[in-house]
């Protein structure tokens, strides 16, 4: 009986030990498949922010080379602007002109697209962005050269966007920044596709120190039989993320609102 005893005591702790050994592996089996999980997870989650980081990119580049074509309003009034938003770091930042960008409540926007969408929400009119066929370089120092390499060359770079009915406007609020003291060949391109014979010519300009240099001068001349205005704005760059209050004052002064 005792022999039998010891047996069943033995058979009993055999079968205990098998059974937690079972628990431990499986313990670690759900640990390491925790872990893992945890792992591809965070791997997943940071690939979706790479992506929507790539989307918010792409999306910005979009907005830069997106058009805003003169719409069929009605309105007697063009705000045609080239604007190319350089690409730096804007995080955290409220209002900042930087080398071209100004960022008004989380919006990030070129020096000229603001100025362009300020005179509209004061007197009206219909906006119409200037641009390209071949996107200009975002990056500070590769935009600046090209403009340089354009410039020397008198390139008139190809436009991908055309006014609709060029007829229908009577003045035209043209805005473009100041370019090694010129307006960026672009512009040259723009004024000579359309001839503004008996309209005004209004221009706006966000510059490093140079205001408009002559290119009021230069618009005159591509646009022999329009009246350019000697009543443009220009700003400092320095200043545009500020100049809401500037901007409005000087387009409600122009007496064109509708």
């Amino acid at each position: 009986m005792k022999r039998k005893w010891t047996a069943w005591l033995l058979a009993g702790m055999i079968t205990f030990s098998i059974a937690a050994c079972g628990t431990d592996n499986s313990s670690q089996a759900d640990a390491g498949s925790g872990e893992a999980g945890s792992t591809q997870t965070a791997e997943d989650t940071q690939s979706a922010e790479n992506v929507d980081e790539q989307n918010e990119a792409e999306t910005g580049n979009t907005e830069t080379a997106g058009a805003e074509p003169a719409s069929s309003s009605g309105s007697n009034i063009l705000i045609a602007y080239f604007s190319v938003p350089e690409d730096i770091d804007t995080s955290g930042i409220d209002a900042d002109a930087g080398a071209s960008v100004v960022v008004k409540d989380g919006e990030k926007l070129g020096n000229v697209q603001f100025m362009a969408q300020t005179i509209q929400n004061t007197v009206g009119g219909d906006l119409f962005r200037i641009e390209t066929t071949e996107q200009y370089p975002l990056a500070h120092e590769p935009l600046v050269d090209l403009a340089s390499e354009e410039q020397a060359g008198n390139a008139r770079p190809e436009l991908s966007t055309h006014i609709e009915s060029p007829e229908q406007y009577d003045v035209i609020l043209l805005g473009y920044p100041n370019w090694w003291g010129d307006m960026p060949q672009a512009l040259y391109t723009f004024l000579e596709e359309y001839d503004f014979s008996g309209k005004t010519i209004i221009p706006f300009c966000p510059h490093g120190g140079s205001g408009f240099s002559n290119t009021e001068r230069t618009i005159a001349e591509l646009q022999p039989g329009a009246s350019v205005s000697s009543d443009g704005l220009s700003i400092s760059r320095n200043d545009v993320a500020d100049s809401a209050d500037e901007v409005e004052a000087w387009a409600a002064g122009l007496g064109i609102s509708q």
